[in-house]
């Protein structure tokens, strides 16, 4: 659902709370089409978002940390000369639209205050961030609009006069099919009236639709139409509501677009590796055919006397047969009896070396399977470019990547960190996001005596339980358990089993690929994915 004018009203009214007369301290843009203003406000400091994205524009207080790039994109740099360490007068909203401006005051190159304008424009595939000067002409914005003259579109372009865009007021559909239900036998008036009411006096409840237990739409009311198939949870804020909404889109589409060469060149080698192990599987199947080979060079040798050069088949007595039936046995009428007869003895040991080395090449073919299966599980908990980079120095490391050329400039090996989460008795659990995280976790920093966790025969994240070396609590391990469950590929099953043993009794093989481990002496229990526990014990 997009953010419609009635409940972007009640978020402007909740910003109003916590930055009015508040001072701009940071500018950031994490994203090309976001940007987060950290203020200092009446209340506290607090971080605001605003977002030009077309698929979801927003603006809300936000609590989440969102990476921010190396090198700050110019139009990051041109909010920071004009508007860091400006104060936020006032937030204005037209009535029932989908722009909400920023009245600002800042200092200019003079040191006189000068009085500045930041507009969102939340509208669809339209959505702009607009920055004014003290006359109302556009200094700049994130997507500039030719505009077509014939037509008289608006331009937004920098050095024009900003006008504010046609009005477009439209009850959004869920909330006029929300209306209708409510209505009485087809009388909307009253529960119209009624929402205008609750619009005008403030009365907004931040609310979020789940089905089958995902996040499926938001409102600003209690949505009843859909009955039992849909289960409401309220908020105590609208930012609160649209960090939890948006979060696992925004990761995801981040992901696709910041890692889209990685997933790609992953899928397409753990596609090859598919197909390879298949075609080795066959010719493995093939070769449990062989000692026939050998019976029939047997027969042949018995019988050399009644072979004749010149003929592509010999009949001749099968005595491997508990019939002893005839076997009609193909020979090369260019080769001599002996040579037919030796031609069957090396199919024989060819298929019965075969055997071995497919066994082995299966082998190694079912480890890198696994493999690329958990970077793909890998891709999908990045959480931005550094966490990117370090699996794009795994497969380069690992020769899925090529590496740069020389005279390419390499880029810095670059470390992330894993997930830090603090269960209820107030232990730490950290959590890696890829496989080089899972290594430097389980084999470099954890003591032999804190517990490590681990899905069962499932792709997953290393959790390490740091115990310290004591006997942790029930309610400990079984959040960790859960934490287990939910950084895996079975996070949509039920409750999924977790091995969870001290780290002493861990090994890595030597010449093991990376994030791969073998480990003994564990126990196992039933966890349940549980996103909400992950949310709610996540040390930001």
């Amino acid at each position: 659902m997009a953010l419609d004018a009635i409940c972007l009203s009640a978020v402007v009214a909740e910003l109003r709370a916590a930055i009015e007369g508040g001072k701009i301290d940071k500018i950031h843009q994490p994203g090309s089409q976001d940007v987060v203003l950290a203020v200092r406000g009446p209340g506290g400091n607090v971080r605001v978002l605003l977002s030009a994205n077309p698929s979801h524009p927003r603006l809300h207080l936000t609590a989440l940390d969102r990476e921010n790039p190396d090198k700050p994109p110019m139009f990051c740099m041109l909010l920071r000369k004009y508007l860091t360490g400006a104060r936020i007068l006032a937030l204005e909203q037209p009535y029932m639209e989908r722009v909400v401006t920023f009245r600002l005051e800042a200092l200019d190159e003079l040191g006189d205050r000068a009085r500045r304008s930041l507009v969102l424009e939340a509208m669809g595939r339209h959505a702009n961030l607009i920055l004014l000067d003290g006359e109302e002409r556009i200094v700049d914005c994130l997507r500039r609009v030719d505009g077509d003259l014939t037509t008289g579109a608006r331009q937004i372009l920098p050095g024009l006069f900003y006008r504010l865009p046609e009005p477009r007021f439209g009850v959004p559909p869920l909330l006029e099919r929300e209306l209708r239900f409510r209505g009485e036998e087809g009388d909307l008036a009253p529960a119209v009236e009624g929402l205008w009411n609750d619009v005008k006096e403030g009365h907004f409840i931040p609310t979020l639709l789940l089905r089958d237990g995902k996040a499926a739409d938001f409102s600003f009311l209690p949505i009843l139409q859909y009955g039992p198939a849909t289960q409401l949870q309220e908020y105590p804020s609208f930012g609160a509501l649209l960090d939890d909404f948006y979060e696992n889109r925004e990761r995801q589409e981040r992901t696709k677009q910041r890692g889209e060469d990685l997933l790609r060149a992953v899928k397409n080698a753990r596609d090859r590796t598919a197909r390879k192990l298949e075609n080795q599987r066959r010719e493995l199947l093939a070769t449990q055919d062989r000692e026939r080979l050998r019976q029939l060079g047997d027969i042949l040798t018995t019988n050399l006397h009644a072979l004749e050069k010149g003929r592509s088949t010999v009949r001749l007595q099968d005595y491997y047969d508990p019939e002893c039936g005839e076997v009609e046995i193909p020979i090369d009428p260019l080769l001599t009896p002996q040579q037919n007869a030796a031609r069957y003895y090396k199919e024989y040991n060819k298929a019965k070396n075969a055997e071995s080395a497919l066994t082995l090449q299966i082998e190694k073919g079912e480890n890198d399977l696994s493999y690329l299966d958990s970077v793909l599980e890998n891709l999908s908990l990045a959480e931005g470019e550094r966490d990117l980079q370090e699996i794009r120095q795994e497969l380069t490391d690992t020769g899925y990547l090529r590496r740069p050329s020389k005279s390419a400039k390499r880029e810095k090996r670059v470390a992330g960190k894993p997930m830090e989460f603090r269960t209820d008795a107030g232990l730490r659990v950290s959590v890696g996001k890829n496989n080089s995280q899972n290594d430097q976790l389980t084999t470099k920093l954890a003591s032999k005596g804190d517990w490590w966790l681990h899905t069962q025969k499932i792709h997953g994240s290393h959790v390490i339980l740091w115990t310290g070396g004591e006997e942790p609590d029930e309610v400990s391990v079984a959040q960790a358990a859960s934490l287990a469950a939910w950084f895996s590929q079975g996070r949509a099953a039920g409750k999924i089993p977790v091995d969870y043993t001290p780290v002493k009794f861990v090994k890595k093989p030597a010449g093991a690929r990376p994030g791969m481990v073998v480990y003994t002496t564990y126990r196992t229990l039933m966890a349940q994915p549980d996103e909400a526990l992950a949310k709610r014990l996540r040390v930001k």
